[in-house]
């Protein structure tokens, strides 16, 4: 089977969607498809091997100047071309390509325009390149936001479409509001041209067939899976090191990481011989917001708290599991996936988190860690204290979430039912004709 992923760049951060997608693909790859993963807008960041293609397709600078100048769109594409390289798009995100919803309500709307907006030339070449070049038999897009392409794409291919939806409505969210309406308005057309959609909880399909007022039976749950295989961590005892909470995951107010910072002054001042390690991307948005909250603990508990930075790798990221006890993401939002979960879990660390969400979900199935009222810090608290007092039940939380991930939630049993969706999408397709592509080949 020949499949086309089409994923969104995080603008020069490890950006968990391109992690995600990135690792779905190699795992395809070992069941035996023809998988591509096309980056756009820039190129994805992962801290494993890069599978995704070479070229950049909608490159977030020529998108810019075709939603900023109406007459960019209008140049000669080969005096425009060379703004997609990779190079410069990397350069482009350390000096202005920003990814921050508020920022962006305008160019949203304009990219969901399709080819009745700006960025019609763009699109154009990503369908060009999908249909007479690629020629997929079944086509994933990462997440509804990259719609516009659907009609133009709908127009050419008759394979099936689905898209992968990973926290779509977070960023619609922070939209300004009549960015947002109108973004979620184009949205809910453009998802009637595809076939479905594929998400990770049971939570967020029931959450996203409300919100893009779609009917819960077009959505297909897929468990969702990492590489096991640079996850080799096992559960630890203590031996006699301070108690140490961590945190995984991007830096921002979303993520909660000023929520994990208040419980753990709470609970040092309380407790004393505990230790506080975050990890994770920190982008220019978020720097004045941790700066001030990473002070504020300091004055109150000195050095006990640590901010490590953002792990280059995954043998840095692993590094920093195994020298944590529990692992706590406290956050504000509704995580529709949890990567770090399992990530923590496959290193033998057990976690703590909110009680939304995914992580009911993933905490149940697995049986690696607790969950608390997100609202209440001091039941997070409660939960460290439990964990660093009973040391046989947090191995045993450990233990437990480690054999799970391994087992059931890995790449290949991610990629395995994934392949199982789209023979049955392929099928349903060809009961409605022979699936012809745009240079007239019939599957």
């Amino acid at each position: 089977m020949r499949l086309a992923l089409i994923t969104a760049g995080g603008a020069g951060m490890f950006c968990g969607s391109c992690m995600h997608d990135n690792t779905w693909v190699r795992a395809l790859r070992r069941q035996g498809a023809d998988a591509t993963l096309i980056p756009t807008y820039t190129p994805i960041r992962v801290d494993e091997e890069d599978v995704s293609e070479r070229r950049v397709f909608l490159g977030g600078v020529n998108v810019y100047l075709d939603y900023r100048w109406r007459w960019w769109s209008r140049l000669p594409r080969r005096l425009v071309r060379w703004l997609d390289s990779r190079w410069l798009l990397r350069l482009a995100t350390v000096f202005g390509v920003s990814n921050d919803a508020a920022k962006l309500g305008e160019l949203t709307v304009a990219l969901l325009e399709g080819p009745r907006g700006p960025q019609r030339r763009e699109i154009d070449e990503l369908v060009a390149f999908l249909c007479d070049r690629l020629r997929p038999d079944a086509i994933c897009f990462s997440n509804v936001l990259l719609g516009g392409v659907l009609p133009s794409l709908r127009d050419r291919f008759a394979g099936p479409i689905v898209c992968t939806l990973q926290g779509d409505d977070i960023f619609l969210e922070s939209l300004p509001k009549p960015y947002r309406e109108r973004a979620l308005a184009l949205i809910r057309s453009h998802v009637r041209l595809c076939d479905g959609f594929f998400v990770h909880s049971r939570y967020y399909r029931d959450f996203m067939s409300e919100y893009l007022s779609e009917p819960v039976e077009r959505f297909r749950r897929i468990t969702l899976g990492i590489d096991v295989t640079a996850h080799t961590g096992t559960p630890r005892k203590r031996t006699g090191t301070p108690f140490t909470v961590g945190y995984l995951a991007r830096i921002c107010l979303e993520k909660g990481v000023d929520r994990v910072i208040d419980a753990f002054c709470r609970w040092h001042q309380r407790r004393g011989d505990v230790r506080l390690e975050i990890a994770g991307y920190l982008g220019a948005r978020d720097r004045r917001f941790f700066r001030r909250v990473l002070s504020a603990a300091r004055r109150r508990i000195g050095d006990a708290v640590r901010y490590v930075g953002s792990p280059p790798d995954q043998l840095a990221k692993v590094r920093f599991l195994q020298g944590v006890d529990v692992l706590s993401v406290p956050t504000r939002y509704r995580e529709p996936k949890g990567l770090y979960v399992l990530e923590s879990l496959a290193n033998g660390v057990p976690v703590v988190q909110p009680r939304h969400g995914a992580f009911p979900e993933l905490v149940d199935a697995t049986g690696g860690g607790l969950t608390f009222p997100p609202e209440e810090l001091d039941e997070l608290v409660a939960a460290w204290d439990r964990l660093a007092d009973d040391e046989d039940f947090r191995l045993a939380l450990a233990a437990r979430g480690r054999t799970a991930v391994r087992e059931r939630f890995n790449a290949d049993v991610m990629a395995a039912e994934t392949l199982q969706h789209f023979e049955e999408l392929l099928r349903t397709r060809a009961g409605k004709g022979p699936v012809r592509h745009s240079a007239g080949r019939s599957e």
